[in-house]
């Protein structure tokens, strides 16, 4: 990891904001060692969540008596921040049989991962990290799904009636589990009943599950970027200039760029993202450009995470000449061509973000007006953010806040999709609060325009009942 971009992602932290949704997760676990030769791991996991610094348990499973690979009924709720890093720790301990408590327990290791990269990815799974920090062969793997509202729920009452006896001295003790085909025909647990001891004619205790629970399907999130690299932001071999490169401190483009990039990364299930720059002459015959690609390779774009994005970013500085003017409508159609692929497709599951860090006022107003009001009929957002001191009093106005943008013909934008930012309002605001800023409106973008296009969430595919229950 670069130095100056772990200056720049180690300066961000938990910010306090609204809860955007709740997010219920469900854990499995296989190839769980055995460390008692004469019985099985009684096994449990603790979440906890970091804040402040500190991890904090946040809730725990039941204990699975003598199980190698439990399915754990216990669901966790989180509350969910789209604009936060919410990291979280998963820690496995195989509990004695006479306790429940930690008190006597063996710890058998744990996984670290955030939130939103559980969210993006709806299951993520991860190999255990033994005492030590060793990689054991156990793993975990957890599920997630965003809840709506609290009215997303439905009341269920099951009950049975001449089961099968399975003891030979007693009568059967059954339980109910209800399981939900996911769209790659596994099968996941929503709920486990209590077990009704000694009895063939059960009646089940009436509970509730979530509507999300029973239901899959989520839209990823594509984050491209583009930076501003005309001349107004001086000399980057000049410590005056806004692209400067100070060996341990993150100039002001890097900061934007770690704080929103680190977020939206979660979103993204492949983590490449394409990088751009615009208004600098490029080799090899320095013609002025406003959507070359940042690594220089025009066929393949893309970055592998934020991190190689500030590598590219760093990497290609010495190679340009800085130069203009302030074009910002070639890279909006640039990204709007591959978001107007995505609508001819039947499900439209990519959504685009363009994040575009400038430093000053855009010459091409006109243009700019028009590609974004052709851009809003599509599936893509647009987070600008101000880098300087510049005046970017026009750029309220493509924000749409005070009014309805409109093209220089009259055409309204069909729904706002431009957020902008002046990053000079959160120079000593930590980069969680830029954001938040710049992220809030995201969400609420996103639903208005699958809601505009009548695409609903994807449900799974139909259950197929050739899946065999052993004894």
């Amino acid at each position: 990891m670069s130095d100056i971009y772990e200056s720049a992602a180690n300066s961000l932290g938990l910010f306090s904001s609204p809860c955007l949704t709740k997010v219920e997760l469900r854990l499995t676990c296989k190839g769980i060692s055995d460390r008692d030769a004469l019985s099985k791991p009684d096994p449990c996991v603790i979440l906890k969540m970091k804040s402040h610094g500190q991890w904090m348990e946040v809730d725990r499973t039941e204990v699975i008596r003598s199980c190698v690979n439990p399915t754990y009924s216990k669901v966790f709720t989180l509350d969910f921040y789209f604009e936060e890093v919410q990291r979280l720790r998963l820690e496995l301990y195989d509990i004695n049989s006479g306790h429940n408590g930690l008190k006597e327990a063996d710890f058998l290791g744990s996984v670290e991962c955030t939130l939103g990269q559980i969210i993006s990815q709806r299951k993520l799974t991860k190999a255990l990290l033994r005492p030590g920090g060793t990689v054991g062969k156990a793993i975990i793997t957890i599920s997630a799904e965003e809840l709506t509202g609290n009215d997303d729920y439905i009341e269920l009452s099951f009950s049975a009636r001449k089961l099968d006896d399975k003891d030979f001295f007693s009568k059967s003790d059954p339980f109910l589990e209800i399981y939900r085909v996911n769209d790659d025909a596994t099968m996941q647990l929503v709920y486990r009943t209590e077990t009704v001891m000694n009895n063939l004619n059960p009646v089940w205790k009436t509970f509730k599950v979530s509507l999300n629970s029973l239901c899959s399907g989520d839209h990823e999130r594509k984050l491209q970027v583009a930076i501003d690299f005309t001349a107004s932001n001086g000399d980057p071999r000049n410590s005056c200039s806004l692209h400067y490169i100070h060996p341990f401190q993150p100039n002001e483009y890097l900061k934007a760029l770690v704080g929103v990039g680190e977020i939206c990364q979660d979103y993204d299930s492949d983590k490449m993202f394409p990088a751009f720059g615009f208004g600098a002459r490029i080799p090899p015959d320095y013609k002025v450009s406003h959507d070359f690609a940042v690594n220089f390779n025009e066929d393949n774009p893309e970055c592998a995470g934020i991190q190689g994005v500030v590598e590219a970013y760093q990497a290609c500085l010495p190679k340009l000449q800085l130069y203009g003017p302030t074009n910002i409508a070639p890279i909006i159609q640039k990204v709007a061509k591959s978001a107007s692929q995505e609508v001819h497709t039947k499900e439209a599951m990519q959504y685009f973000i363009l994040l575009i860090l400038t430093d000053g006022v855009i010459t091409d107003m006109s243009d700019t007006r028009e590609a974004i009001v052709q851009a809003s009929h599509l599936p893509m957002s647009i987070i600008i953010v101000g880098i300087g001191n510049a005046d970017f009093s026009d750029m309220q106005m493509l924000d749409g806040d005070d009014g309805i943008l409109r093209s220089p013909k009259g055409e309204p934008v069909l729904r706002d999709i431009v957020q902008f930012v002046p990053f000079r309002s959160f120079k000593h605001a930590s980069p969680a609060a830029l954001a938040k800023s710049v992220l809030a409106e995201v969400p609420n973008q996103v639903v208005d325009y699958y809601n505009s296009k009548g695409i609903k969430p994807k449900v799974p595919s139909e259950y197929q009942s050739s899946r065999s229950f052993g004894p």
